[in-house]
């Protein structure tokens, strides 16, 4: 991966030339109505700006939709009406947008797909994903260190997704074969409020907790706000996931949420810098790309902060 990286990066400095034409890339993602989605459009907005200065010729559209039927919809426009000459896309859902991708590449786009992938892989030319087996794991390796390998821990999982999948997959290959138990893992749906109700539940059915985790850092805040609501914040800790505003705390070495684990909004900057770099080299700038999934904790939570950032 390191190496992989370093061929993209060499390409993007040794392609400084001013763009042989005019290019326009368009940018389609959720809207932000949730923390991470909000982080997501503040990145985008951020490399937008950042690039369009660097590039002469160069114009990013942004286009954030609030349901899959409006995302298709905007997709359409971005090329009938500004002529895109490549996509990067977070679709809001994977099958509803698959069939709308499909017909921008019809039109001679460069696809790039971010996160959430279409139900035809064979669409994009570049694709840009967390490691979210990896980021399970890294939650359950902590919490068997830190635990001892021994105690009752319970799960919020966000929405059933192959992606959640995944994430659960790989925290339960972390406890598995040490004295940990799981005792429930339900979908919060990547919510605050909600998941503040899952965790009144856990903490109704549960005498006994000593750690929570929670597959995003929303959720991981309303499940705290649960706890401490029901006096028991001293009992157990949470794992969050995401990277957002809880870095602030890990950093400040809040003993309640000690750790999360990274799966930046930023990789949608990540995916316009590769497709800008389709555009300014020779070079191949296609294939799959993975980020990886770290543990954040005190010791390196100030290298992950971004205070402007809403999430």
């Amino acid at each position: 991966m390191k190496r992989l990286f370093t061929t993209v990066a060499a390409i993007a400095i040794t392609s400084q030339a001013a763009l042989a034409e005019d290019v326009t890339i368009g940018v389609s993602i959720p809207a932000a109505t949730h923390g991470w989605a909000g982080g997501l459009n503040w990145h985008a907005n951020e490399a937008e700006r950042r690039l369009e200065a660097q590039h002469e010729g160069l114009d990013i559209i942004i286009s954030a939709a609030g349901s899959a039927t409006e995302q298709a919809n905007a997709l359409e426009d971005l090329v009938a009406v500004q002529g895109i000459d490549a996509l990067v896309i977070l679709p809001f859902e994977s099958d509803p947008l698959t069939d709308p991708v499909a017909q921008v590449a019809a039109s001679g786009a460069f696809i790039t797909v971010v996160d959430r992938g279409l139900a035809d892989p064979s669409i994009q030319n570049i694709y840009v994903a967390g490691d979210n087996i990896g980021f399970g794991r890294s939650a359950g390796e902590y919490m068997v260190d830190r635990l001892s390998g021994s105690g009752n821990v319970v799960a919020m999982r966000g929405i059933p997704t192959v992606i959640d999948d995944q994430r659960m997959q790989g925290f339960e290959e972390a406890i598995a074969g040490s004295g940990i138990e799981l005792m429930a893992a339900e979908h919060a749906n990547w919510s605050r409020d909600d998941a503040f109700e899952v965790m009144q539940d856990y903490l109704t059915r549960f005498p006994e907790i000593d750690a929570v985790w929670a597959a995003d850092d929303d959720m991981a805040q309303g499940a705290l706000e649960a706890i401490r609501e029901a006096g028991r914040e001293d009992e157990m800790f949470l794992v969050g996931g995401g990277a957002s505003a809880v870095i602030k705390g890990v950093a400040d070495g809040d003993t309640s949420i000690p750790a999360t684990v990274l799966y930046p909004p930023s990789m949608i900057a990540t995916a316009i810098d590769l497709t800008v770099a389709r555009f300014m080299s020779n070079g191949p700038v296609e294939g799959t790309f993975n980020l990886a999934s770290p543990l954040i904790t005190a010791d390196n939570a100030a290298a992950f902060y971004f205070p402007d950032s809403p999430y």
